[in-house]
């Protein structure tokens, strides 16, 4: 086959493979919050959400905040992610779900990777879209360390295989105890393009690692 020929075919698998979304909620509600742990090897540990950044649940959105928002993509795979706020600049590869039923992360020797799961909806599409990648690994900090600096407003691109790039907006930053983390609220659909951007985050501790996850709740705002 030609290389285009390859990569349509990959694209179409991809799409058939894809669980359906409840499925994949119930999955994610049941414990997998993410990445399960970090190396928490530094004395200064990732930034933490600030509480005004949590995000409002759609009853406290103001109504015209998206009124102007572009209609959703079709599915494509993804290239990179950029965060300028946090200088993240990121190629994605693609995760599934691991042989433990955790959402699996990119390799954690590689810092500056990123991955986008393949179980929900690709970034631009109608749902939402889920983006994670390691806080920190031996080395130092990794592709999310800055996550939970990020505000309101602030920027997500992500690049896509078919050329265009999906910009979203963050409206809250948020940081949850794997024990107790809202999957429901954070990965259901709300009817539009949305992206979660995942890494780990909270108190940490040799035995346990990270005891929570940073959640970035972004809506799609542009399309380029």
């Amino acid at each position: 086959m030609f290389a285009s020929e390859l990569a349509e075919e990959e694209e179409q698998q991809q799409q058939r493979k894809r669980a359906p979304w409840g499925v994949i909620a119930l999955v994610l509600l049941t414990g997998l919050a993410l990445i399960r742990n970090g190396s928490g090897e530094f004395d200064v540990g990732p930034p933490q959400p600030a509480s005004a950044a949590a995000a409002a649940t759609d009853s406290r959105i103001p109504s015209g905040i998206f009124s102007n928002a572009p209609a959703s993509l079709p599915y494509s795979m993804v290239d990179r992610v950029r965060i300028p706020a946090i200088q993240v600049d990121a190629p994605v590869m693609p995760v599934g779900l691991d042989s433990d039923g955790w959402v699996g992360a990119p390799p954690p020797d590689d810092s500056n990777l990123a991955g986008w799961f393949t179980g929900a909806v690709s970034p631009g599409e109608k749902g939402t879209a889920v983006i994670v990648g390691h806080v920190d690994n031996m080395r130092g900090p990794a592709v999310f360390y800055g996550l939970g600096g990020l505000k309101k407003g602030n920027r997500v691109e992500v690049q896509r295989k078919d050329g265009r790039t999906a910009v979203f907006e963050i409206y809250g930053v948020e940081v949850f105890a794997k024990s107790n983390f809202p999957g429901d609220r954070v990965y259901s659909s709300k009817g539009t393009a949305e992206l979660r951007i995942i890494t780990c985050g909270g108190g940490f501790s040799k035995l346990h690692g990270y005891d929570g996850n940073v959640v970035v709740f972004a809506r799609l705002a542009e399309v380029r």
